[in-house]
């Protein structure tokens, strides 16, 4: 394989367009963002994940020229972050959405007990769920009467209530 030295660092767009494109994509998409509300991007989800994805391949797209103009790359990236916006409105306000949007909550333990199949289904040893429980604070897993599997990914846990 041949490597063309010469072109290595030879510009298929000129430098200052490449910074205009950069500063308007960068302040579009975080004026964007903070105005979208902080509940829809303040936790990580598979949905969040996502829509970071898509907004990071729109916005490559639109800093380097691959569009014929940041405008189509802004109204890209708007469009995923509407449907993104819709989602989430769509599961607070029509709650049977959220059974086929929103992925439910699986116990993990109960009372005290591991619940083995909830934990095969999602891939969890004892050895992480463990884990998690001691960074919550938990050394010995009597003390947990619910840990669940939430469906942005954490694992949240409820003690038994000391008398």
């Amino acid at each position: 394989m041949d490597v063309q030295w010469d072109t290595l660092f030879e510009f298929g767009v000129s430098p200052l367009e490449l910074i205009v494109r950069g500063t308007l994509t960068y302040w579009f998409i975080f004026l964007l963002l903070r105005f979208a509300g902080r509940r829809n991007f303040g936790s990580v989800g598979m949905a969040n994940i996502l829509l970071l994805v898509l907004i990071a391949d729109a916005a490559q797209n639109s800093m380097a020229a691959e569009y014929k103009s940041v405008g189509e790359g802004m109204v890209l990236i708007a469009t995923l972050v509407f449907w993104s916006l819709f989602v989430d409105r769509l599961c607070y306000f029509v709650p049977t959405a959220r059974a086929v949007l929103e992925p439910d909550r699986i116990c993990l333990i109960k009372d005290g007990q591991m619940q083995l199949r909830c934990m095969r289904k999602e891939y969890i040893t004892e050895e992480e769920l463990m884990a998690e429980l001691r960074i919550k604070g938990i050394h010995d897993i009597t003390e947990v009467r619910r840990a669940y599997l939430e469906g942005e990914g954490d694992i949240s846990v409820l003690r038994f209530v000391k008398k």
